[in-house]
């Protein structure tokens, strides 16, 4: 069921484009945003992983395009939605605005420094599309990973308050304008639903795009607060819109939506970004496939256990390896760093972990999979990835 809901388990279209990532869009609610490019940045590979090797400029085009069809806000993390989402965000933004819900060290910046934040947006609306850098300059805080000029700090707390949305990227860097000219007139003209009913829907949609959860898989999937969730969880349970069912070996309740899909089996195999929304939430992961995952970038290099970016493999309903990988754009290699097996592989695992590697290399425009002599499965892949 969770992997049903998450768009597993069903053949790659012959020819994924654009229509296809609005539907993996829309079917998971959220796509989360990160920085990190070692391999691809995060919100390219949901789409990679359900659909196969889809042109990455169609996610570029939905996102940050002409006419887009997602938005960024912070949904889990910071994240890409579907613009129909907006409405459901706007009890947050204005939660932001009134100082509660974002960073504290945000929230005080609010507070305390609102003329000046006033003074930046008002250049923002003179000006037009403006980035972190045209306000770089400024006092600045310790040195140190998350060091931000206070014009930064105004351009976040802005976006949080839903006064200014990313109107494209750079590289990686936001481009900042107005939000009423970047959201659509026909969006941003939607009924705003109470705070109730906005949160009830989030937890409808984080229902249905896992097919299976418990109360706190459905609190996380849009970061809700605690007691919001609880008493959202209650009440679509009390109409139906929810139904309560144990799993064997859950320590605690879980839901299904009534017209959650129930299919026999899963089938096909995917690369998993370690921010992909199967398996971000990493109690849930141990539960669904009895597999520890830990994201390992922030962990000094001599106490890893698997590697800096390590993507797991599903294969059918388990996974069943883990692959360390950088992509080598000067060399034209992928290069899987580390490899790994899981205690459920199967005699078809290499094999078929070789052919998803061959085919993410294709769709980074590598030539070609090395495999590092690091890691049980390592011998193993190495064979199977011969030229």
């Amino acid at each position: 069921m969770a992997l049903a809901a998450q768009g597993f388990g069903r053949p790659h279209p012959d020819t994924p484009g654009s229509r296809q990532v609005r539907g993996t869009a829309r079917r998971l609610g959220v796509i989360q945003i990160d920085s990190v490019n070692v391999v691809s940045r995060t919100h390219y590979l949901p789409a990679f992983s359900r659909l196969g090797d889809y042109p990455r400029e169609a996610l570029e085009a939905e996102a940050w395009g002409r006419k887009p069809s997602l938005f960024e806000y912070w949904g889990h993390e910071a994240s890409l939605m579907p613009l129909e989402m907006h409405p459901l965000m706007r009890w947050r933004m204005e939660r932001a605005r009134a100082g509660d819900g974002v960073w504290s060290g945000l929230s005080r910046f609010g507070r305390e420094r609102r003329d000046y934040i006033d003074g930046v947006l008002a250049e923002i609306e003179r000006r037009g599309p403006v980035t972190g850098a045209d306000f770089a300059a400024g006092p600045r805080g310790k040195p140190g990973w998350w060091t931000w000029s206070d014009g930064k700090r105004a351009l976040e707390w802005l976006f949080w308050a839903g006064l200014i949305t990313t109107k494209t990227r750079r590289g990686f860097e936001r481009v900042y304008d107005l939000t009423e000219r970047v959201i659509p007139g026909r969006v941003l003209d939607l009924a705003t639903p109470t705070e109730a009913d906005a949160q009830r829907a989030l937890v409808r949609i984080a229902s249905q795009a896992m097919g299976i959860s418990t109360a706190a898989d459905m609190r996380d999937y849009f970061r809700l607060p605690l007691k919001d969730s609880r008493d959202r969880i209650a009440e679509l349970v009390e109409v139906g819109a929810l139904q309560p069912v144990t799993v064997p070996g859950w320590r605690h309740p879980a839901y299904v939506a009534p017209d959650a899909r129930r299919p026999r089996k899963s089938t096909g195999c995917a690369l998993l970004s370690p921010f992909d929304n199967l398996i971000w939430t990493r109690d849930r992961t141990e539960r669904l496939f009895d597999a520890r995952v830990r994201l390992e970038i922030y962990t000094p290099a001599h106490k890893r256990t698997h590697g800096y970016y390590v993507l797991p493999f599903l294969e059918n309903e388990a996974i069943t390896a883990r692959v360390d990988l950088k992509a080598d754009r000067q060399s034209g290699a992928l290069r899987v760093q580390a490899s790994w097996r899981e205690p459920q592989a199967g005699p078809d695992t290499v094999d078929r972990l070789g052919c998803e590697l061959r085919r993410m290399a294709g769709w980074l425009g590598l030539d070609r999979v090395d495999v590092q002599d690091h890691g049980d499965l390592a011998a193993e892949l190495a064979v199977a990835l011969r030229p």
